[in-house]
């Protein structure tokens, strides 16, 4: 009974309360440079999605059930950049780059819970395109309002629950050794780097449960678009494939920038894993995705275009209307 008093006491006097994020350089000249850079990135991702959430809710043309999941994607864009992106800007301009242990927690489950949730929401989205080419009559009763709600809410419920998993799997770890965090947020591998316990079980979990939510959502895309492109074949006109196409274009981009980026992440070969290349896949799809995703779907869409010409058109009839020119 001493003893184990002895080895409690010991445990908790080294026990981690904070980590230091080491973050993407220690070069005074370059932290300044990539401080300008992605604070400039970040204003344009949250533009960029807060637009496209405004944009799709003010113009009725757009209030169908493609431009609601694009918007619930926008808004898990735009929150996912906010889990990281803030305290990776202030880190790069601090001296102190200290983050709190419920502080690394909290970033760990929000960032993962919004990067399962675009998952699943790239594939409910593939989903949509599917029903909505292969069988257009019937697409406004199999996507309802009320369906469309429960795929989005499903979306997020298995997200959340899934980051949930992690997170408590990760941080039930004893933390009391070295309390350096080589990269700019809380992530799985130098977490499990920096534990002083066995994190064997730990991960198994993280990679069954990760596989699963990752090769489902693809499976799901591939088998959607394979029936799109089947049901493309078989129109007659070639307008018809045209235009059945180009409303899958500025998905399947997105779809393939997400999974191209996150099988590379997690299917690469165990003898080219660095944690020098892991942070720049990582900026890649914590950073330029949430940015990008906005983008893709504004330059793509002729609906977005379309819309947003015209709200600019209101606005600058509004404008002479209310100062109207001097004569």
């Amino acid at each position: 009974m001493t003893r184990y008093m002895k080895e409690t006491q010991g445990r908790n006097q080294t026990e981690v309360t904070e980590f230091i994020l080491l973050g993407l350089s220690d070069d005074p000249d370059l932290q300044v440079i990539l401080f300008v850079l992605f604070l400039s990135v970040y204003v344009a991702t949250m533009v960029g999605n807060l637009g496209m959430i405004i944009l799709i809710k003010i113009e009725a043309c757009l209030h169908t059930p493609m431009y609601f999941f694009l918007s619930s994607l926008s808004f898990v864009d735009a929150s996912c950049s906010s889990s990281v992106t803030p305290k990776m800007l202030v880190n790069l301009m601090a001296e102190n780059k200290a983050i709190s242990f419920s502080g690394c927690a909290s970033q760990f489950y929000f960032f993962g819970s919004f990067l399962g949730t675009e998952c699943f929401l790239l594939a409910v989205m593939a989903y949509d395109r599917y029903v909505a080419i292969w069988n257009p009559l019937l697409y406004p009763v199999l996507m309802s309002g009320r369906i469309c709600f429960f795929l989005v809410a499903t979306s997020f419920f298995a997200g959340f629950g899934n980051a949930a998993i992690h997170t408590g799997m990760t941080f039930r770890l004893s933390f009391c050794g070295s309390n350096r965090i080589n990269h700019f947020y809380c992530d799985v591998p130098p977490l499990l780097k920096l534990s002083g316990s066995d994190t064997h079980i730990n991960g198994i979990v993280i990679m069954a449960f990760s596989s699963f939510s990752v090769i489902s959502c693809v499976i799901i895309v591939l088998l959607s678009y394979l029936c799109i492109l089947i049901a493309i074949l078989r129109m007659p006109s070639v307008e018809g494939r045209h235009k059945a196409f180009s409303t899958c274009a500025s998905h399947l981009t997105a779809v393939t920038i997400f999974f191209g980026t996150i099988l590379f992440m997690y299917l690469r070969p165990t003898s080219s894993y660095s944690m020098e290349q892991d942070k720049v896949v990582s900026l890649f799809y914590t950073v330029m995705i949430p940015m990008l995703n906005p983008l893709i779907y504004s330059l793509k869409n002729r609906d977005v275009k379309e819309a947003l010409k015209k709200v600019l058109q209101k606005k600058h009839t509004a404008k002479h209307v209310k100062h109207p020119p001097v004569m």
